[in-house]
């Protein structure tokens, strides 16, 4: 499938079938998050592959849309990894994990699995429940799965925004 069509029919998957991702795709998924791109190739990102039925639990107990996924990636930054803007002390972190999970999305709904990307969840609860290290900043779930048949996309999945009102040439206008 080409990329536009690709980006274009990627949706929310809300539904799920329980059956175990296939290890040749989950490690096509993993691939894809080592090649990511990330601020000075730093690779601050850390993803734990969550399948275990305790492990489903406790992202349960963290967050309310896991939707039956039976697999969740939970990508985290390691602070003291990543780039950080020598101007101002900007750091990477968040922007290299969340490149990190846009890859791995688009690498999923590739090879037929579908994904929600999850940031509805309340960060110290859930590195609590992992025991993350303080350095590991949370910053996505990915919940990942094969689609239920009768999965399909929210009502808003289409409506898009005009290309006029978030592209502009030269200068932005007043008032944006």
């Amino acid at each position: 499938m080409d990329f536009d069509k690709l980006s274009a029919l990627r949706y929310s998957v809300r539904k799920f079938k329980n059956i175990p991702v296939r290890q040749e795709h989950l490690d096509a998924i993993l691939r894809t998050a080592q090649n990511a791109p990330t601020a000075g190739n730093r690779q601050p990102q850390r993803v734990l592959v969550l399948t275990r039925a305790e492990d489903l639990q406790k992202i349960d107990a963290c967050t309310r849309c896991r939707f039956g996924a039976p697999l969740v990636f939970l990508v985290c930054a390691d602070t003291s990894a990543c780039w950080v803007r020598p101007f101002d002390g900007a750091k990477s972190d968040q922007v290299d994990a969340s490149i990190v999970t846009t890859q791995m999305m688009l690498q999923a709904a590739e090879l037929g699995l579908g994904t929600t990307w999850v940031m509805y969840f309340e960060p110290a609860k859930l590195a609590a429940e992992f025991k993350l290290p303080e350095k590991l900043l949370p910053v996505a779930l990915l919940v990942l799965g094969y689609p239920a048949g009768d999965a399909a996309p929210a009502d808003m999945h289409v409506k898009r925004n005009p290309l006029d009102s978030m592209v502009f040439y030269d200068r932005f206008p007043d008032g944006v």
